[in-house]
C-alpha cells in the first residue's frame, strides 16, 4: 500500500427484494406477485436486511481517517479503481467473479452477509472479520490468494478475462460448429460450446461438466493453468471429438476458429450481456491471463 490513507470501495448488487420493488412499485404489490407464484415475500426481505445490515457493519469497520466508495455490480464497467484501493465486496460468490476482471492487482475481500445464499468460496470472511483484514491488509500482513484468470484474445485485438470460465460457442447454446486447436492439435468440432474454466471455476460449471463425463481433473485455483471441455461434441463425418477436454497453460494456449454464421459469442462468468462477437472466420485464441485476482484471505 502507498503512504496515503487507503480508500476502501465496497462492491455489492442489487437484492432481489429491491428487483422486486423496482418491477412492482411498492411491497404490496411485490408481495402479491410472489403470492401469486406461491412465495413469500418475507424471504427474499429477510435476506435483504442481511445484506443491508453486513453493509453498514462493513461500512462502520472502516478506520475513520479512510475514505469510502461505494458501487454497484452494474456500474463497475464506468468506476475508476486506484492502486490504493482495498475492494470489499459484500454478497455472494459471483459477486467476486464479476469484479475480478475490473481489478489490476488490488487486494480484494470477499464478505458473506449471512449463512445462505453462498458457498463461501470467494466470500469466505464475515462482517466481523473486516476490521481486522483491513488493518493486516495496511500492515501487509495478510495471507493473500493469487488466483488464475483466463483471458480471450480476438484476432481484432478485443480482450475478456474471467476469474471462473469463458464460454465460446453460440449465444443461445445451440449447435456451434469451430476449428479448435491446441499445440499441434487441430479439429473441427459441433458442440454445444466450450469452456475454459480456471481453478476456481472448476469447483461450479466445470464441475458439472466433469461429474457428468466423468473425465476428472485437479487443478487448484493458483495453479497457472486452466481446463477446456467442448461441451456434448458431436462425432460425424466431418466433426470430431478426440480434442473434447484437456489442459492449457503457459506457453500452451487454445485457439478457436468460429465457423458459426451468426450469433457467435465469448462471454465470462456467466455475464452474457457483456460479450465478444464470435461469428463465422472470427479467431479467438485462450492463454492464462498477466493479472490475477488477489484474494485475501479470511484466516
Amino acid at each position: 500500500m502507498s503512504s496515503l490513507a487507503p480508500r476502501v470501495v465496497i462492491v455489492t448488487r442489487q437484492s432481489e427484494f429491491q428487483s422486486l420493488l423496482a418491477s412492482h412499485g411498492t411491497r404490496g404489490q411485490a408481495a402479491f406477485f410472489l403470492q401469486s407464484r406461491e412465495q413469500d415475500i418475507s424471504e427474499v426481505e429477510t435476506a435483504h436486511m442481511a445484506l443491508a445490515t453486513a453493509i453498514q457493519r462493513t461500512k462502520s469497520a472502516v478506520p475513520a481517517e479512510w475514505s469510502i466508495a461505494s458501487v454497484e455490480r452494474d456500474d463497475l464497467d464506468r468506476f475508476l479503481f486506484t492502486d490504493n484501493d482495498i475492494i470489499v465486496a459484500v454478497g455472494q460468490d459471483g459477486l467476486v467473479a464479476n469484479l475480478a476482471k475490473y481489478c489490476s492487482g488490488q487486494p480484494v475481500i470477499g464478505v458473506a452477509p449471512g449463512q445462505d445464499g453462498s458457498e463461501g468460496i470467494l466470500t469466505s470472511a464475515s462482517p466481523a472479520d473486516v476490521a481486522r483484514l483491513l488493518e493486516q491488509v495496511e500492515r501487509n500482513a495478510v495471507e493473500i490468494n493469487h488466483r488464475t484468470m483466463v483471458s480471450a484474445i480476438l484476432g481484432t485485438g478485443e480482450t475478456l478475462c474471467a476469474l471462473n470460465e469463458l464460454f465460446i460457442g453460440h449465444r443461445s447454446h445451440q449447435s456451434a460448429r469451430y476449428l479448435i486447436r491446441i499445440g499441434n492439435e487441430e479439429e473441427y468440432q459441433s458442440s454445444s460450446g466450450v469452456i475454459v474454466s480456471t481453478g476456481t471455476g472448476a469447483t461450479g460449471w466445470a464441475k458439472s461438466i466433469m461429474t457428468a463425463t466423468h473425465q476428472m481433473f485437479d487443478i487448484d485455483p493458483t495453479d497457472r493453468s486452466a481446463l477446456y471441455f467442448a461441451r456434448e461434441p458431436w462425432p460425424s463425418h466431418h466433426s470430431g471429438c478426440e480434442l473434447r477436454s484437456g489442459a492449457i497453460g503457459p506457453g500452451k494456449d487454445l485457439h478457436l476458429t468460429s465457423r458459426i454464421n451468426d450469433g457467435g459469442v465469448v462471454f465470462a462468468d456467466g455475464i452474457e450481456q457483456d460479450f465478444l462477437r464470435f461469428d463465422w472466420g472470427r479467431r479467438v485464441s485462450v492463454s492464462i491471463a498477466d493479472k490475477t485476482l488477489n484474494l485475501v484471505s479470511a484466516t
